[in-house]
């Protein structure tokens, strides 16, 4: 089981944790969700927590489907939604939700009715698909006015600095009050489903999972340069009373200089 890693506190930025390399960004990731199953199961009620799409996800999924770590996790006290989603059937390759349900949910003793992909086949709309996942997570998590409350949300980073579905020049970036949103990105040429960034926000917990050098430099930006987030979606990821925290590896950490945190 891996270490938690070096920290330093970029102030309303979040808090930077740096690990070495791929494989314990996925050994903190997932013991970041056993923990919170476990704080939940304590409780007992359930923790709400949101998956994204990625490759660190995907080594944690892979950690998950093994009895060393999946026995750990009390599944029974969350249920998993995913933060955005392609326009792409469950059984697409490129399907968020697809690919973590047949990497690790589909063998977890969690309840089929704990788990919760967004609709994207049939002859829904996106923007029909926004309003129900909006209408789910309202009723799984009892709030039916007001903004629901995350226990989890994991998110990643792009090469140009989006997160979730919120890309550079969209307006879904500027979209402060809507839960889920439906849009077309102009730079894919395709349909994207996603938390809006002020359900994001109110989120008890949110961990940014970003690894690799390709990273580095938008990072550094997110992190220590101007407030851009037209520019650099990330940015506007700030929740209101919960933690935020980045998960990085060295290689994505190369650029930062915690001495002149903002």
């Amino acid at each position: 089981m891996s270490d938690q890693g070096r920290s330093f506190d970029f102030g309303d930025r979040g808090k930077v944790v740096v690990v070495p390399d791929a494989t314990q960004l996925a050994e903190v990731a997932a013991e970041t969700l056993i923990t919170v199953s476990a704080e939940a199961a304590a409780e007992s009620r359930q923790a709400i927590v949101a998956l994204s799409g990625g490759s660190t996800p995907k080594k944690m999924g892979e950690l998950l489907s093994t009895p060393a770590w999946g026995d750990r996790v009390h599944w029974n006290a969350l249920q998993v939604f995913w933060g955005d989603e392609r326009w792409v059937p469950l059984a697409d390759e490129q399907s968020n939700a697809g690919e973590a349900i047949r990497a690790f949910l589909s063998e977890a003793p969690i309840p089929d009715e704990n788990v919760h992909p967004w609709e994207t086949e049939g002859d829904i709309e996106p923007k029909v698909a926004a309003e129900r996942y909006e209408r789910l997570i309202r009723d799984v998590s009892g709030v039916q006015d007001g903004m629901p409350v995350f226990d989890l949300i994991f998110l990643g980073m792009g090469d140009d600095g989006h997160t979730l579905s919120l890309f550079p020049g969209t307006d879904a970036v500027n979209d402060d009050t809507s839960m889920t949103i439906a849009h077309h990105v102009p730079k894919l040429n395709a349909d994207r489903v996603t938390f809006g960034r002020a359900l994001a926000n109110a989120a008890r917990k949110v961990v940014f999972l970003v690894g690799g050098a390709s990273k580095a430099e938008t990072l550094k930006r997110v992190l220590q340069g101007p407030i851009e987030p037209d520019t650099l979606p990330s940015q506007v990821i700030r929740p209101e009373s919960g933690e935020l925290i980045w998960l990085v590896d060295e290689a994505a950490a190369a650029n930062l200089e915690p001495d002149n945190a903002p």
